[in-house]
């Protein structure tokens, strides 16, 4: 007999895991780069926020927001058909559209209302949510291994967490480091499929890796207006993702087994430097900076270019007074640039 799920009230958050069948090692690169993007689109559609992830060879672990269904906004028909094409092949979204379409010229209110409550009742739901994330991995997988029949060894696992930033932080650098606990990479930033390498990677696509790690913040737990902003979520997740991810030593005479992990330098160095990434590190991942900072130097040079070169000003605005501008992501030391880039500095 299946045990009944622990369930929040309003918005909750929840740890998930879930298992191949036989514990076999099936997903490759390709396979996790689908998984990521059979679960981005069913965020995109359930309003399910994935505030982290990992997915490893046999199995993943998820660390997800279930919203208020009462604060969600009602599906009306040009939401749902700008969301259809994330699930679903041109032919049925165009025959749902047709479908809208003979309602709203029969006058039908009722049969109108239906068919938006059939897809209505799937938001903000957590078990709808991984009944279809494991269903098309499934079905991909099934196709890709010639197989049929289950992928999972049996019901996803959950563990309902506390709204506090000290609960989902914990849970969120378990989730990422599971990577060095296997052994598999020496630091979180270098395995792609985990939520803390994507928003480190940048880009668009890592745009909701960072809305994600950035909602377990204390501020935005309190207020959910608030404005995440990489630059203030990456050090304070960086610096305790390391000190969490330290590695520890066995004791053969106790019995005690060691675990993998990072140096007590490296944890040394990262606190020390307040989380920021340091230089070294930033390099391994493409630098907007780079391809669109437009002057690239120290202080005095960019300025010296700013104050030449007439046409800066007229492209800046009178209230442009200096050219240099420091560089975000990193510690970038002297350097500075002339464009000031607001967003997506590191990407992929």
């Amino acid at each position: 007999m299946h045990t009944a799920r622990l369930l929040g009230t309003g918005r909750s958050f929840y740890h998930v895991m879930s298992r191949v069948v036989d514990r076999r090692m099936v997903f490759q690169p390709k396979d996790k780069e689908i998984f990521r993007k059979i679960l981005r689109n069913q965020e995109a559609f359930t309003g399910v926020r994935i505030v982290t992830y990992c997915l490893m060879s046999n199995h993943f672990h998820l660390l997800l927001e279930v919203p208020d269904r009462e604060t969600l906004a009602p599906l009306d028909e040009g939401g749902l058909l700008a969301v259809l094409p994330l699930l679903y092949p041109g032919d049925v979204v165009e025959g749902v559209k047709q479908e809208l379409e003979r309602a709203r010229a029969a006058g039908d209110e009722r049969w109108h209302r239906e068919i938006l409550s059939r897809y209505e009742r799937r938001r903000g739901d957590l078990g709808l949510f991984l009944k279809e994330v494991k269903l098309r991995i499934t079905f991909y997988m099934n196709k890709r291994l010639g197989r049929t029949g289950t992928l999972w060894e049996g019901r996803y696992k959950s563990v309902l967490v506390e709204d506090c930033e000290q609960a989902l932080l914990t849970i969120s650098a378990y989730i990422d480091l599971n990577p060095i606990r296997a052994g598999l990479v020496s630091s979180p930033e270098d395995y792609r499929w985990c939520g803390y390498a994507e928003a480190v990677a940048g880009g668009r696509r890592g745009q909701k890796a960072r809305e994600g790690l950035g909602s377990m913040l204390s501020e935005a737990l309190q207020d959910p207006d608030f404005r995440h902003d990489w630059r203030r979520t990456l050090p304070r997740y960086r610096m305790f993702l390391y000190q969490e991810g330290q590695e520890v030593a066995g004791d053969p005479d106790l019995g005690q087994p060691g675990r993998r992990g990072m140096t007590a330098e490296v944890v040394e160095a990262v606190v020390e430097q307040g989380g920021a990434m340091p230089l070294r590190q930033a390099l391994r991942h493409r630098v907007r900076y780079f391809c669109d900072g437009a002057v690239l130097g120290t202080a005095a040079f960019v300025n010296e270019v700013f104050e030449r070169e007439q046409f800066l000003r007229q492209r800046f605005g009178e209230k442009r007074t200096s050219g240099a501008r420091r560089m975000r992501g990193a510690d970038w030391g002297e350097l500075r640039v002339l464009r000031d880039l607001q967003k997506d500095v590191m990407g992929t």
